[in-house]
């Protein structure tokens, strides 16, 4: 039963922008411009790793700032990021295929 608390709070936390500063899977999408090397892929998960593991040099490849408190927009942008999947694996191919 306390996960199912942990879950409730956490959704409850991502989606107030006082508690964070955003997704990380929406900033990373809606940052990204045709053409550009920006990550995609699990953009907002990797985007949240990188800045609980405090990979500075990393994170300078996703041109935004991520979220306030990563830990709990980890499971929410893997979730989203995992739901767009397919989306941003055809965004990939296509850019790579000249399409």
């Amino acid at each position: 039963m306390s996960y199912y608390r942990f879950l409730v709070v956490t959704i409850a936390l991502s989606t107030n922008t006082t508690f964070l500063s955003g997704c990380a899977t929406y900033k990373t999408i809606s940052a990204v411009k045709y053409g550009s090397s920006s990550p995609r892929i699990y953009s907002g998960t990797r985007l949240n790793i990188h800045a609980i593991s405090n990979d500075h040099t990393a994170l300078k490849k996703f041109n935004v700032t991520p979220p306030e408190y990563p830990i709990l927009d980890l499971p929410i942008s893997f979730s989203l990021d995992t739901l767009i999947l397919p989306m941003t694996v055809s965004s990939v191919l296509s850019q790579k295929l000249g399409l």
